[in-house]
């Protein structure tokens, strides 16, 4: 995985109920992929805010049969705090796993909310829950890209319309149109304003501002003239 950069907050609590050596596997594969570790007293075992984006984890490093009423509860209390949860569980046997698929439905667990994703040894993970992270970061700016892409797109269109708009008034050419979208900046704004307002607020001429007032006031006139 490329080094993506972020910040991982780990909860205290969890921390201390695990090996020192599997902490400092963390520590080591997060500055790896370019995360800062802070540990914090947060109601997951993780959050993750890489890209702009938030993402918690419940983490179950070792599955007890017995205490499985417990994580089924957390999972359906932070889903409702957290639009992006996971919950890893380290599965290693057979026996493990059928017992989480067994007390999956019994908890009638909605699918894919919150998400289970369940490993094979601890290692394994970790490295599932910062790759989870890092492609919800990667997805979370690719969109931001797309919708600034988007906007920036009818942005030009939109000027593109507004010149053509201005440019077939007679006498207005692409100059006078920039400096009207500049100081007035809509064309209704435009259509509203008097001969003596776009005097002032513009480089135009008083006829230039004549010529206009008429194009939107002047049903003969505004008729007159065609849009390329």
């Amino acid at each position: 995985m490329e080094a993506s950069g972020g910040v991982c907050m780990m909860n205290s609590s969890w921390r201390d109920q695990q090996h020192p050596s599997f902490i400092n596997f963390i520590s080591s594969f997060l500055a790896a992929n370019s995360f800062r570790l802070n540990f914090v007293p947060i109601s997951p075992d993780f959050i993750f805010n890489c890209g702009g984006l938030s993402v918690a984890f419940i983490f179950v490093t070792n599955w007890d049969p017995a205490n499985v009423e417990t994580i089924f509860s957390r999972a359906k209390k932070l889903k409702a705090q957290f639009a992006h949860l996971y919950v890893t569980l380290n599965l290693p046997t057979r026996d493990q796993n059928d017992s989480f698929l067994r007390s999956y439905f019994k908890y009638e667990m909605q699918l894919g909310r919150p998400t289970f994703v369940p490993v094979q040894d601890i290692e394994m993970g970790f490295e599932k829950i910062v790759k989870i992270a890092h492609a919800c970061g990667v997805s979370k700016q690719q969109e931001v890209k797309s919708k600034l892409k988007a906007e920036r797109k009818q942005s030009v269109q939109g000027m593109e319309n507004f010149i053509r708009v201005m440019t077939s008034i007679p006498g207005i050419d692409k100059h006078d149109a920039n400096a009207l979208n500049q100081t007035i900046g809509s064309i209704e704004g435009i259509a509203k304003a008097s001969k003596e307002y776009l005097v002032e607020t513009t480089d135009l001429s008083a006829d230039k501002a004549e010529v206009i007032v008429r194009f939107f006031r002047d049903s003969k006139f505004y008729l007159t003239p065609k849009i390329n």
